[in-house]
This record gives structure tokens, sequence and C-alpha cells, in this order.
């Protein structure tokens, strides 16, 4: 086995059985940094010798039988979240001052043993779907590197994929942990509204941290680690299948872009192949679209709009950002706080209809995006307007979920003709990560998805 595509939960394993040692696993992640990191750009900044440190220190711990869930794996936290001593650049040259604490939810890596391995490249201020900026270029998708990775959380998709790190960070405003992690053919989860600690740069609640790994047990070892809620045990839930669900195939999005593309063939039939597994495993999955309402779109551009003013007024020096991202923010400027907080205050009557779904499934199965993604330098130059539409008319089922709070994953389903890979995603009602990491396992299990490398 190659250790560096392991995955999270299995490098643990090797760690705590000492089949390989902490620094053997590290040193194994920052070799393959140097070798091949520069084709896919995915990281911001490599701590290498804060991480050989750790996996020193790690190794000791274990020696003393030190018995830590993530001790000594390699960890990636995009660079929206505090790492101590840090620039949390959001893309960016307009962050100046180092962070002075690590984020709550960096503090909970660090005590359960993980090893801070670097800090992953993400769009400007987190705002687009793909990951090229002004301060640190263009990140690569691993398997096709004329391609984009995603975004926001392009980075951590890429490293997971490249085998750059055990388990990456993201956060996901309206997709960016399920746009990279189905580009680059990698599991992902947005967790439940409140399960993992986020911070201040939340959008007005739509946007969350969670994880991208090889496999659905990195993402359910993350969240036993750092869950601030009480919830149950992740990797217990998918140690076991899940019973026969009823489970609706919807093809309808509530885009919130003037007009979302068109299904492309390949993506149809990667969500209908997923559909006819999922019967196959003894499900029932029967075709019923969501009932979004229309205002839905109005209320998660109101609150990514307004997120997107503040976020930049927070940096130390706004006009170091790019003026398309500017132009964003600019209009959420021009939104008065009464607006915004209707659109808050209007929340819980889009989950009441969007929630009529689950009462007669427990599941709902949409695609992942619509189209390939971008190639690198498509939207050069484009203004804000033109980048918008470009790159979300792209991905218009995943923002839904955002706005109200409730689970989401991205999993893997194959790759297109041109190689690239396909993915689904599975939402379900408030606080259901176990039923979806459950049912995410029993499909990873039938057609395995974590031993396909992209050939760098």
């Amino acid at each position: 086995m190659d250790i560096c595509f392991a995955g999270g939960a299995e490098q643990a394993r090797l760690i705590q059985s000492k089949e390989v040692s902490a620094t053997e696993v590290v040193q194994a992640t920052l070799d393959r940094i140097e070798s091949v990191g520069s084709k896919v750009n995915a990281y911001s900044v490599v701590l290498g010798d804060q991480a050989l440190a750790m996996a020193e220190a790690a190794n000791a711990a274990i020696s003393n039988g030190d018995t830590r869930p993530l001790l000594g794996v390699p960890v990636a936290i995009k660079d929206t979240i505090d790492v101590v001593g840090q620039l949390t650049s959001q893309g960016t040259t307009a962050v100046t001052t180092p962070a002075t604490a690590d984020s709550p939810l960096v503090a909970k890596l660090r005590a359960a043993g993980a090893v801070i391995i670097g800090k992953t490249t993400c769009s400007e201020l987190a705002v687009w779907p793909f990951t090229e900026t002004p301060a640190f270029g263009a990140t690569r998708n691993p398997w096709n590197t004329d391609y984009s990775p995603g975004g926001s959380s392009g980075g951590a998709g890429a490293a997971v994929a490249a085998g750059l790190c055990g388990i990456a960070v993201g956060s996901d405003g309206l997709g960016s942990i399920r746009v990279p992690a189905g580009f680059n053919g990698v599991f992902g989860l947005k967790p439940q509204r409140g399960r993992v600690h986020h911070g201040v740069r939340d959008w007005h609640g739509m946007s969350v941290n969670g994880p991208l790994g090889r496999s659905v047990a990195d993402a359910a070892l993350f969240l036993d680690v750092v869950a601030t809620t009480p919830s149950p045990a992740f990797r217990e839930a998918i140690a076991t299948p899940p019973r026969p669900l009823r489970i609706a195939l919807a093809f309808k999005s509530a885009a919130y872009y003037p007009v979302a593309a068109r299904l492309g063939d390949e993506q149809r039939q990667a969500t209908t192949q997923t559909a006819e597994l999922l019967r196959s495993l003894g499900h029932t999955v029967a075709e019923q679209e969501v009932g979004f309402p229309q205002s839905m779109s109005t209320n998660y551009m109101i609150r990514y709009l307004a997120g997107t003013a503040e976020n930049l007024a927070a940096v130390d020096q706004p006009d170091q950002v790019s003026k398309r991202t500017r132009t964003m923010a600019s209009l959420g400027q021009r939104i008065p706080d009464k607006v915004v907080q209707k659109a808050l205050a209007g929340e819980a009557k889009m989950a009441d209809k969007v929630n009529q779904i689950f009462d007669d499934f427990d599941l709902v199965l949409t695609p992942g995006a619509v189209e390939d993604p971008l190639t690198i330098g498509q939207l050069d130059g484009k203004d804000a307007f033109r980048t918008l539409y470009a790159s979300g008319r792209k991905i218009p089922n995943f923002a839904p979920w955002n706005s109200i709070g409730q689970p989401a994953v991205s999993i893997p389903a194959g790759f297109s003709s041109r190689g690239l890979p396909l993915a689904v995603q599975l939402a379900g009602p408030a606080n259901e990560e176990a039923t979806l990491l459950a049912v995410a396992a029993q499909l990873e299990a039938a057609r395995p998805w974590a031993d396909q490398r992209p050939e760098l």
C-alpha cells in the first residue's frame, strides 16, 4: 500500500498498530508534496518542520500507550481557518496579521493527535467555485491539470485526490466542499449546521466546516473527533449496512443563478446508475422532485453577498483583493441589514417547505455538478457577473442544503469519457449525517473508489 493514498482512517490504524511510524507517514506525505505538489498547487503554505516535530511527538506518545484517534495523521486545513502563527489568507494577499491562536476546530484536531501539515488554497474570500487567485495562482485538478479542481475548497479536494494529506478540512457555503470533492473524485461531507465549529466567516449561517477524504471512514473519523453537538458515533454508523430506506431521485435544482446548465448526459447517467445500485442494495428509489420555494434563490444570494461584504471588510488590506471579488462585496454592502434579517427570519418557512419531501422519503439523491469543471484560465479577465454565471451554472444542486443548514454528501460515481471524476449528492433531514454516511459507506463497498489514483 502507498501510505500517501491510504486515507486518514487507515493511516491512523497503521500508526496505532505500529506497522508504520507517524514520522514515516508525515515524511512520505511531505516527500510527495515536494515531488508532485507543484503540478496541482494545492497548498498556500506547507508546515514541514512543524509537522515532522509533531510526528516525532506522536511516535513518543504511541510508545507510551497513547491511543488518540488521529495520532500522527497529516491533516490539511483550508486557508479560511485559523492556525496559530499563520496567515488566514483566504486566497488573498489582503491579510497581513497572523492568527494568534488556533481555531477551536484546529485545537480539537491537535488534541486528537492530528499533525497539521499545511494550509490549502481556496478562491478569494471563498467566493468562487474554482480556485485561481492573483495571490497563489491556479490550483489544478490532479486527474487532468488543464481543469479546475473546483472551489472554494479546491486545494483541499486536490490535496486529498493527489495523496498530499490524510484528511483535508474544507468549508462549504454554497457547495464548497461538495463541488471539489466531486470534481476530484473524493468523498466530501457538508455537516449539519452547528455540528462542527465554524467561526465568524459563515455567510449568515450558510457556511460550515467539514471533511474531504479518500473514504467515508475518513469523514466519520473526523466527525467523531470534532463534533461540537451531541451526536451518534459516526464510525459505528458506517460499520453496519443501513436498514432499507426510501430515497427520492430528484433532478430539478433550485438554481440561484439565472439559468442552470442543462444536466450533462454523463452526469445524468452517473445519477441513474447510482439509483440502480441503491435499489440493488435493498433501498426503494423513486423519482420525486423537492419542493424548493421560489424565494429560496433570493434568500441565499442575499446571505452570500452580505457575508462576502463582511469578510472583505474584515481583512487588513481590502484593496489587495481582485476587482471581481470586490464587486461581489460591493453588492453585499448595498443590502440593508433589515433585508438580511428578513432573509434569516424566512429560513424556517423555507425549511418546512423543503422538508415535506422527508414525509415520504428518508434521503434525496441528486446529481452533483451538472457539467465538467472549468478549464484553467477559462474565466481570466471576466467581470464578476460573467464569472458568477459561468462558474455557478455548473453547480445548482448544492446551495439549498446550505440555506436550511441540513447535511449533504458528495459521493464519487465513476469517470466521464474525458477521464474526469463524476459524483452524486445525497442530502438528508436535519442531524442525519449518520444515515448519509452509512449509505455512502454501503455504496463505497459496492462500488469502491479510493483505489483510483491520478497519474501525476
